[in-house]
Order: C-alpha cells, then structure tokens, then sequence
C-alpha cells in the first residue's frame, strides 16, 4: 500500500532522511522505533506531505505522491494524528471531529463515522460539546486519531500517540488501535519511542538510528534483539 524509496529529507545543511526505504501492506500495523531526533516524525511529515522531499519517492497505491500538497495526500486516503495532538483548543470535541471530515460532504457518511469515533473512544462522546483545550492529554491523543478517522482512511499514520500520557490510558490508546486495526481492517504506520507498546501491538517493524534504518523485520524477532533490547526495552 505504502512504498518508499530512497528517502531524503534536509532541514538546511542538516540531514533528516538519509535514504531510507520501507513499505507497508494492506492490513498490517508497521513500527517505527528509535531515539527522538532519529527522524521517525520527519519521515511521516514527509509521507503527508508537510515537509518538502530532498530526493527519493513515495507511492500510495502504486501512484507517487511525493511532494503532493497536504489535502490532496489526505484525499488519497492518508491520515495523520501528529505528534503534540495539534487538536483546536478553541472549537469543542465535536467541532474537532468535523474537522476531520472537511474534504467531505457526504452528511450521512459522517454522521455514521461519529458515531463510530465515539463507540472506540467513548469518554469523547461525555465530552462532546468541551473545548478541546480543556481535555487532559490522554483525551486530546483521542480526539487526534478520531479526528484522523474522520477523513476516512485507507491508512492512518499515528505519531507517538503514547507521548505525554499516564500507563493506564497509554494501554488503553494501544488497545484501540489494535482495535481500529482489527474492526476496520485499517492500515496503520506507528512511530513510537514506547517500544515494549509498539512492538508488541505491531505485525513488522523498522528501527531508526539518525536518519537510516539499521534493523527491520518482524516485531517479534527485532522484540528478541539483543541490541534493540538494551537500547529500547531494557525498562521493559
């Protein structure tokens, strides 16, 4: 579904990307694991089309979007639930949502996928007329990735969604993303620095060290790797 090839990425002089290359099939939950500043958040700015591409490609499909503006990426069915939330602390939950759901216009549609958002994460539906603002943060990263599902992917980029949040809600968020994955049969790239989480909820898995992929492979053999476990597991 995702194919990306040769990736670079600069920020200046500054080397974000260099050469990566990874793909994602249809169905599957696919890691992103590393240190911050490793570049797993530039790669999905990339994909979305919030940063410019230095060289290399990206397909969807088999089509190549690289370097499409943000909103035609998002029409092609990708959606991004970015690092920070990014919600819109002054428009309530509901407003949020629609948000998500602005390239639509198919009322009934969206009304249905609402509901949908709010059987997943219920404790958005008791807060439905709050400013999103006023959410703790474990509820903003559940208004993020409804408010993602909301455009109706294909596939969903989640970046750190554990980021920021107590143990007992990040075990939650993982269990309804397992969930969205599972009852929805959607495509999802997770980057994550909670690697026990995401290695454990992901099919495979990519680890990222300054810009280039040094291990790929199922999440559970990279989950058995002596080096991974020491530099990623080892408060496991």
């Amino acid at each position: 579904m995702l194919e990306i090839v040769d990736l670079e990425v600069k920020y200046g002089a500054i080397a974000a990307l260099q050469g990566i290359s990874l793909s994602v099939k249809p169905g599957q939950i696919v890691t992103m694991i590393g240190a911050n500043g490793a570049g797993k958040s530039t790669l999905l700015r990339a994909v979305s089309g919030l940063v410019g591409i230095t060289s290399g490609k990206i397909l969807f499909d088999n089509a190549n979007i690289t370097n499409l503006p943000a909103h035609r990426i998002v029409g092609r069915g990708i959606s991004h639930a970015p690092e920070g939330r990014m919600i819109f602390a002054n428009l309530t939950v509901k407003e949020n949502l629609e948000m998500g759901a602005y390239l639509r216009d198919d009322k009934d549609g969206i009304a249905s996928d609402l509901e949908r958002v709010f059987s997943l994460f219920p404790r958005l539906k008791e807060r439905i007329h709050q400013s999103g603002g006023t959410l703790s943060g474990g509820e903003q990263q559940m208004l993020a990735v409804g408010r993602a599902l909301m455009a109706r992917p294909r596939m969903l980029l989640l970046d750190e969604p554990s980021l920021g949040i107590g143990p007992i809600l990040v075990k939650a968020i993982f269990s309804t993303i397992v969930e969205i994955n599972r009852e929805l049969g959607m495509t999802i790239l997770i980057v994550e620095q909670n690697a026990h989480q995401a290695l454990k909820i992901a099919h495979y898995g990519y680890v990222v060290e300054t810009g280039k992929i040094i291990l790929q492979g199922p999440c559970v053999e990279i989950a058995r790797n002596e080096l991974v476990r020491k530099a990623y597991l080892s408060e496991s």
